[in-house]
């Protein structure tokens, strides 16, 4: 017994370790954002500011469009993410309530998506989205995350844990597809649904890469690609990059804040139903 107690206690010490080394960065940044410029790069540095400052929150605002940054990717995440979730959610449902010739190799290829990286589509993604005309536009920057067959596959193996009899239940009772995927599968799958959401919003929220290459236009960066423009030619002006790191990081923390129940149902329902 005490053994146990002992190894629980080693266990619980080495977690809030970890927990500490993966935040302390993030307490670090919070806390460079409230100091004054001569207080950053001091030997030895300080941990804690010498005298707070909420200059540096000034300097990022007046500085660059971090408002109209924060706008754009919230438009972004949002329309990107309830795509994800509209689209996957019918190709889920096509994959398991639906019979057709060539339904395992459409669902593999769906997978082998998955493994192509990002990086080698680039090119081809911005040649077709430059034709379309769709540079330096919402839907330009939308159009690579409107669907994942990462979500496609976690929303089908959700739907394969329903009980086939239930659609056979349904359609005894008059029930249409379309009314059984809206009103009977979709509120079932509520918990899984609003975790892939959030993951969603939050993944696109701090996308960099793809928001940079297909805009030009000041007012049309995102969050990610803004704080950058913090930085001077000469220099790194560390405390208003530090603070527009914090704007960044507040919205999302406040998801998490809000949503951590639905987040844990979500996950605690797949493991559950597996």
């Amino acid at each position: 017994m005490i053994r146990q107690k002992l190894n629980n206690y080693i266990y619980q010490m080495f977690c809030l370790l970890v927990a500490f080394v993966v935040i302390f960065p993030i307490l670090y940044a919070v806390f460079v954002s409230f100091m004054r410029p001569e207080d950053i790069l001091t030997n030895p540095p300080h941990f804690f500011p010498v005298s707070f400052t909420l200059d540096n929150y000034k300097e990022a605002f007046s500085r660059t469009l971090l408002g109209r940054y924060i706008f754009n990717s919230f438009v972004v995440a949002m329309i990107s993410s309830c795509s994800r979730i509209v689209l996957g959610a019918m190709a889920a449902y096509a994959f398991v309530f639906f019979e057709f010739k060539g339904k395992k190799i459409l669902f593999m290829l769906a997978l082998c998506t998955m493994m192509v990286p990002t990086e080698v589509v680039m090119v081809s993604n911005f040649t077709t989205v430059s034709r379309l005309g769709l540079i330096n536009t919402y839907l330009g920057i939308c159009v690579v995350f409107l669907v994942s067959a990462n979500n496609i596959f976690i929303i089908r193996q959700y739907f394969m844990s329903i009980d086939k009899s239930l659609w056979e239940v349904a359609q005894i009772d008059g029930c249409t597809r379309f009314k059984f995927f809206s009103r009977i599968l979709l509120p079932v799958a509520k918990p899984i649904i609003i975790t892939i959401f959030l993951s969603s919003f939050v993944n696109l929220w701090n996308q960099y890469v793809w928001p940079l290459v297909v805009t030009n236009r000041n007012e049309m960066r995102t969050i990610q690609v803004g704080i950058t423009m913090l930085k001077d030619r000469e220099s790194t002006a560390f405390g208003p990059v530090m603070a527009g790191v914090v704007v960044s990081l507040v919205f999302t923390a406040l998801i998490f804040a809000l949503f951590q129940r639905k987040i844990v149902a979500g996950m605690m329902s797949g493991s559950a139903k597996g």
